[in-house]
């Protein structure tokens, strides 16, 4: 956020008039980092038996940039705005092709 905490003034500012986030994704951090995150982001998610997908929201230790998992979303925001489109986009995939791969793989699951 711009300032203050990370809240509905500030996820959602066309909504309040104030506020704002600025988001990077993807985020600036060295492959050793960004491996470690996303290692820990799949083990969450398949430790917690989750078939299809997920957001893994995690934090990095200021002194070493160690990764820590905050929360695993289950149902994550999937409006064109929302975190987990937002990195389909930054890996590529844009958000048409997003739900019919989630779709598509929920369908296919069992």
């Amino acid at each position: 956020p711009r300032s203050g905490f990370y809240d509905i003034k500030n996820k959602y500012p066309w909504m309040t008039g104030e506020g704002g986030t600025d988001y990077f994704c993807p985020a600036d951090l060295s492959p050793e980092v960004t491996a470690a995150v996303q290692e820990m982001a799949l083990k969450a998610h398949r430790s917690l038996g989750i078939e299809v997908y997920s957001r893994v929201d995690v934090l990095l230790r200021n002194e070493d940039q160690a990764p820590f998992v905050l929360e695993v979303n289950t149902i994550p925001g999937m409006t064109e705005s929302s975190l987990l489109p937002k990195a389909a986009a930054a890996a590529g995939v844009d958000y048409a092709t997003l739900c019919l791969k989630i779709i598509t793989v929920s369908l296919n699951f069992n």
